[in-house]
């Protein structure tokens, strides 16, 4: 894998960029303070703006090694992140990167999440020579498996019982797509 960093990635709707400091209350505000919106994730919903400029602060100060990838999903018309999308497993003997996200409860259902998915992909495949993208979903939470499907990521099965997030122990679908499988479909076979 050649590593690039978290570089800006644009988008017709979006633009992909690095988190700053200056960012926390946006942060707060539009996502990470909603338990819906962490209802399935490993994360707990953020107490205060505080707690989330202290996770930016960590996330600003990894950004200098080029392994480390965590983007703002900052729409055009709102000017302000509104979700983020990352690696949140990396293994380089395998070549891949496991990615996850999310996304305001205001920006869902409108193509937001699959548009910086389908771009993130795209710049691990191109950029960084990964050879397997993957992600995961509760099961309870089917929309997420639905950008994943929507970015051509297969579906390889679900695991029982096998994670946990802030509903507690969960079952666990994972979806995944090779190199290869890509540069078929990009072919048109």
């Amino acid at each position: 894998m050649k590593h690039q960093g978290t570089k800006t990635i644009e988008t017709s709707r979006l633009i992909l960029r690095r988190f700053t400091l200056e960012d926390a209350p946006a942060m707060y505000r539009n996502w990470a303070s909603d338990p819906e919106v962490t209802k399935f994730l490993t994360w707990p919903t953020h107490a205060s703006e505080e707690v989330s400029r202290q996770v930016l602060l960590d996330w600003t100060g990894q950004y200098e090694e080029n392994a480390f990838y965590q983007w703002a999903i900052v729409p055009k018309k709102f000017g302000e992140p509104v979700g983020s999308i990352g690696v949140v497993r990396l293994n380089e003997l395998a070549q891949l990167v496991h990615i996850g996200y999310c996304i305001g409860a205001n920006w869902w259902h409108q193509g937001i999440t699959s548009e910086a998915m389908k771009a993130v992909m795209d710049y691990f495949f191109d950029e960084v020579g990964v050879n397997r993208v993957e992600s995961r979903h509760d099961p309870r939470n089917p929309n997420s498996g639905a950008v994943m499907r929507k970015c051509g990521m297969k579906f390889e099965g679900t695991l029982r019982q096998s994670d946990w997030n802030n509903q507690g122990i969960c079952d666990v679908s994972w979806y995944g797509l090779l190199a290869s499988e890509r540069l078929r479909t990009k072919k048109g076979g």
